[in-house]
């Protein structure tokens, strides 16, 4: 019964809107200062190898921040502030509302599992939410418009190209 309020109903769709905006304003505000500052990753990295907290809960994920993540620093430097930005935008225009939501909770993961508490939490509580909620969450965003359109274009590959209207008007 809840989560057919969460994915259908227009005053939760409202109340997801103010989650959405909160969330992605806090994403797009980590983000830009990120892009805009030169951001680099390694120290943060290097803060995870040697957390001895990090390498006995999570070793496999010690072992990829140490084997991976730190010889491609630059890479993960890039990904982490334009992933926040996008994730931010998203949320904030409300496009592609459940995939930013997605790769936002993942960042957020990825952020505690380094050891990192801050306000990761309560992101992922509210944005548990927004997920849930699917398209309801984006309702009152971009997703009005963008979701159907998306919708279309992949029936329209389906059917070679061509769109179902042209199909029926064309069998008239």
């Amino acid at each position: 019964m809840f989560m057919n309020f969460l994915r259908t109903n227009r005053y939760a769709a409202g109340a997801l809107t103010l989650i959405r905006l909160y969330i992605g304003w806090m994403w797009v505000t980590a983000g830009f200062g990120k892009v805009s500052g030169g951001f680099s990753a390694e120290g943060y990295l290097m803060g995870v190898v040697n957390n001895p907290a990090v390498l006995e809960q999570y070793p496999t994920y010690h072992a990829f921040i140490e084997g991976f993540a730190v010889p491609n620093a630059e890479l993960f430097s890039y990904m982490v502030a334009w992933g926040e930005l996008f994730v931010g935008l998203g949320l904030i225009f409300g496009v592609f509302t459940t995939a930013a939501a997605f790769f936002g909770i993942m960042m957020n993961f990825a952020f505690l599992f380094a050891g990192t508490i801050s306000s990761n939490p309560w992101m992922i509580l509210f944005t548990i939410f927004i997920l849930a909620a699917g398209a309801n969450a984006g309702r009152y965003g971009g997703d009005r418009w963008a979701i159907p359109y998306m919708k279309g274009f992949i029936k329209d590959k389906r059917n070679g190209g061509q769109s179902i209207q042209g199909d029926v008007a064309n069998a008239a």
